[in-house]
């Protein structure tokens, strides 16, 4: 196969930002209105089942979508063969999640959880029907029918549960949500690509597949015990309501984070994965793929932070403040998190899962066990734990990108700490600014948001952060063919 050309990862980029800023804006809005219809408890009882979930999401896709990615070489026995792999998954999982859901309404204490866990069981079967059809528009870079799924999806499931909240449906609701977005997006998925699976089953490609997607299972059922392990402890310990806040704060602080880096990384491991016979190339990548990340991360959690109260009594209502305080140390864990998610993404380029899973079996258990000792602090000691975790994190991850590809710690952070920088001083008067108990909420946080902005840009332009050129380059001034000049840089 050959090198993936320049222009086409940045059009990618340029369709994945569409795409994710266009599901998450109509995700946010949608949340926005749930917010003011619900409560936090009703929002607490759904998230009682992120960890059964996200297990069952894990163990439907078994790694084998991201090996289909990761090989130069996909034939359609391949792609057939993880399709009809990750339904037969699927169902099984379902079952078992089936069969436990009275164990976890017991566990608890709320009867309930057993239809919303029926409900829930049906979604992953329904998505994994699309699971490879998404997978082969990701390989190819070919993000513009995904804007239009993710758009009609949100649309539609966001439409069921405004209705259903409205009539007093409560918190299935919520649960409509989800099970109308993953059958609406099947559905899509299945009419805008062109690949169908074929009747075949091939052993010697699923063995070749599991290869590497056996120890990216691994290292996603390690992944989301890890992210998932506050429901458990929140939710039996605290209370449903505590477990609403703590998860609109966690949702609000990834706002930015899943906007920039999930668009990155959509991007990266097949654009990174093309070329990671080139290390030289791989590095270049990787050091624009932090820097522009990090210039508009860096500022957007910081300056989230600064504004947290009025933003969250302005857009979710006085119902939710208690998760502000909780907002502002989520944020400050999510600062570095594009480095984390980049480096992780060259270890699966490269092909490394079983590295990658090595690092995620040392960052859990420090995880667990954190986690584990910070639950006995409530909520806020769950959020101040997350925050130490994520540092010792990146010093694990960065430590396998230094040997592999001479990119290490010092060097990513010497990249990426003007726009810390610029960021933290943004961040104190527009804290100082949105704190003014004399102005309504809304007025704060437009103050705050607007001196943000100004200070931010008005740094970064009169400083020259080192990725303002390169974006200004490859954004605004980028020909309509590579040139020479292009040659180690501009690659995603």
């Amino acid at each position: 196969m050959n090198a993936t050309p320049k222009h086409k990862p940045l059009s990618a980029a340029l369709w994945s930002a569409a795409d994710t800023l266009m599901r998450q804006g109509l995700q946010f809005f949608v949340s926005v209105v749930l917010a003011r219809l619900l409560s936090p408890e009703e929002f607490g009882t759904i998230a009682l089942l992120a960890l059964f979930i996200g297990i069952a999401g894990v163990f439907v896709d078994s790694g084998m979508s991201q090996a289909l990615i990761q090989r130069q070489s996909v034939s359609d026995d391949d792609s057939s063969t993880v399709f009809w792999f990750n339904i037969v998954i699927a169902i099984l999982v379902a079952g078992l999640l089936l069969a436990a859901s009275p164990a976890i309404a017991v566990f608890f204490g709320k009867p309930e959880l057993v239809p919303l866990t029926a409900i829930m069981a049906a979604n992953i079967v329904i998505s994994a029907l699309g699971a490879v059809h998404q997978t082969l528009f990701t390989k190819r870079l070919a993000f513009k029918p995904l804007v239009t799924i993710g758009a009609v999806a949100s649309v539609v499931s966001g439409a069921c549960a405004i209705a259903l909240a409205a009539g007093g449906w409560g918190v299935w609701a919520l649960a409509a949500q989800t099970l109308v977005a993953g059958t609406s997006t099947t559905v899509m998925l299945w009419a805008l690509s062109p690949w169908r699976p074929r009747f075949v089953f091939s052993f010697a490609s699923a063995r070749r597949l599991f290869a590497f997607g056996g120890y990216m299972l691994a290292s996603g059922l390690l992944n989301i015990l890890y992210e998932r392990a506050y429901t458990l402890l929140i939710g039996k310990f605290y209370g449903a309501a505590d477990l609403g806040h703590f998860a609109r704060a966690e949702g609000t602080a990834a706002l930015p984070t899943v906007l920039f880096t999930n668009t990155i990384s959509r991007v990266a491991f097949p654009a990174l994965s093309s070329m990671s016979h080139d290390i030289e190339r791989t590095r270049a990548s990787l050091r624009l793929g932090l820097q522009a990340t990090m210039l508009i991360n860096a500022p957007a959690m910081l300056g989230l932070a600064a504004v947290a109260e009025p933003f969250i009594a302005t857009v979710y209502g006085p119902q939710w403040l208690p998760a502000a305080p909780l907002l502002q140390i989520l944020c400050l864990g999510g600062v570095l998190m594009p480095m984390h998610v980049l480096n992780l993404q060259v270890l699966m380029a490269l092909g490394r899962s079983d590295l990658f899973f090595r690092l995620e079996i040392v960052k859990k258990v420090f995880g667990v066990a954190v986690l584990i000792a910070a639950s006995r602090f409530g909520p806020f000691g769950i959020a101040w734990g997350l925050f130490g975790l994520a540092l010792i994190a990146l010093l694990i991850n960065t430590s396998q990108t230094g040997r592999l590809v001479g990119y290490g710690i010092w060097r990513q952070l010497r990249d990426v700490a003007p726009a810390i920088v610029v960021a933290g001083a943004m961040a104190i008067p527009v804290q100082f600014i949105s704190g003014f108990d004399s102005f309504s909420e809304a007025v704060r946080l437009l103050a705050g948001v607007g001196l943000g902005l100004v200070l931010f840009g008005g740094m970064a332009l009169v400083l020259r952060l080192p990725a303002v050129p390169m974006l200004d380059q490859l954004v605004f001034r980028r020909a309509t063919r590579p040139t020479a000049s292009d040659s180690g840089t501009g690659e995603l």
